[in-house]
């Protein structure tokens, strides 16, 4: 794992935004150093994210593994700020990095929790609901009202994992269970994050500190806030509402990603200024013997002549470009981050200018994961279809809630010389779409 290869994966978890994670992330400074064991964020002027990459490169297999490990850092950084708490004992220690690698495996599922069910394999007692129960396990903690004399504390043991792993306890509970059943086996664990960092002696209460606290706020906003404390000091009263809402951000951003690249795919016009490439399949002649060419190897044994053979190969060539009508209205302030990240990750295909419209049709552009735009309110196709009827491109995409004005027969009678096709976010209504016989795609909805 080197550097360059962190800052990637780093930078499409920024782009992804599981957990509400985006606002914190890209106000820290990244610092590769060994003087924290695994990771750290500092509270000083300037919030950086401490990164030991010898830790990444010893236990994180894959790219999902290194991610599950930044956001566990991000939600313990979130709960220490939001809950005040200092001078944690190793027992609330235990407990909340237990209860934080649960929402983990819950949320963002077992590819990323791989990496604790790893990292923890060898943990014993109390420290085993650190990881998820192996497929050997489970069948000891679904049968954990099983009796028995000596093994009570064992059997509270696995109906507490088994509680944690699927949503039905929080923070509170499993503290108190730790406190109760922890031992010199879990005192021994060296856990994920550097916890003593945080606990609130000698951080400075600057501007960086000031802007980490508002980052924690804005991710709490974007979060419901379930799923931590059950105490009244805590933001949530359990685990479900919380789980669902990150489990379905981050599952539905890749199916996103497909679905419009998809769309995008059959309204792309050649375009000689684009960026991106694509690769076209071609053939060519050259005197070397080829398997796809059988006539060539049979000429080779009786001709005197070596023989050309014709070979099948591939050669980057630019690809094509869409024009992109993005609504920017008030009604799509809930979904407009993910749809800013999943355009962003298209932008190669995006031709320029890049259009946003409410009731009028105005450039924008993406900055660095920000859209840039004027918006004056409302929202309208009728600019767009009028748009296009006057600068007739051949195809265009309107990414839209579908919550528009009236779509006039005539506007669109008048764009009728352009291919035009929708995208409707996943909580969006296309039936004034359907109803004016506008072609559209929507996006999948998040479960519930």
């Amino acid at each position: 794992m080197t550097a360059s290869d962190f800052h990637a994966i780093y930078q499409e978890l920024i782009d992804e935004n599981p957990l509400a994670i985006r606002a914190v992330l890209k106000i820290l400074v990244t610092e590769f150093t060994d003087t924290v064991p695994t990771l750290a964020v500092t509270c000083d002027q300037r919030p950086r994210l401490l990164v030991n990459l010898a830790f990444i490169g010893e236990h994180c297999r894959t790219e999902s593994e290194v991610k599950a490990v930044i956001c566990h850092e991000f939600l313990h950084v979130l709960l220490r700020h939001t809950e005040r708490i200092t001078a944690l004992t190793p027992p609330e220690h235990l407990a909340l990095d237990a209860v934080i690698n649960a929402i983990i495996h819950r949320s963002l599922g077992p590819e990323y929790s791989a990496m604790m069910s790893g990292y923890y394999a060898t943990a014993e007692g109390v420290a085993r609901l650190l990881r998820p129960p192996t497929a050997e396990e489970r069948p000891s903690i679904a049968q954990s009202g099983w009796s028995g004399q000596g093994r009570a504390a064992e059997r509270r043991l696995f109906a507490a994992w088994g509680a944690l792993y699927a949503g039905q306890l929080v923070a509170d509970d499993i503290r108190d269970f730790a406190r109760d059943h922890f031992s010199a086996n879990a005192k021994a664990v060296v856990l994920l994050g550097n916890h003593d960092a945080l606990d609130g002696a000698g951080r400075d209460e600057g501007e960086g500190a000031a802007a980490l606290a508002n980052a924690l706020d804005s991710a709490l906003k974007a979060m419901n806030g379930s799923g931590i404390f059950r105490s009244p000091r805590g933001r949530g009263f359990g685990a479900n509402a919380y789980r669902n809402e990150v489990r379905a951000a981050d599952r539905a951003i890749e199916q996103w990603r497909r679905e419009a690249y998809a769309v995008l795919r059959r309204h792309l016009l050649p375009d000689s200024a684009s960026v991106a490439t694509d690769h076209a399949a071609t053939s060519c002649v050259l005197p070397v013997l080829s398997p796809g060419d059988r006539r060539a190897v049979l000429q080779s044994l009786w001709s005197p002549f070596f023989p050309d053979a014709h070979w099948d190969t591939t050669m980057p060539v630019r690809a094509g470009s869409a024009h992109v009508y993005l609504d920017v209205s008030g009604s799509m302030n809930a979904e407009m981050p993910l749809i800013v990240a999943l355009l962003g990750r298209l932008t190669p295909y995006i031709r320029r200018p890049f259009w946003a419209f409410s009731n009028v049709v105005a450039p924008a552009r993406i900055e660095q994961g920000r859209l840039i735009a004027d918006t004056t309110g409302g929202t309208s196709l009728g600019c767009v279809l009028d748009h296009v009827a006057r600068t007739r491109p051949r195809a265009a995409i309107i990414v839209t809630d579908g919550y528009v004005e009236h779509i006039k027969a005539a506007q669109m009678a008048a764009a009728g010389g352009t291919r035009l096709h929708a995208i409707v976010t996943r909580d969006g209504n296309a039936a004034l779409l359907q109803r004016a016989g506008l072609p559209y795609t929507q996006l999948s909805r998040l479960p519930s």
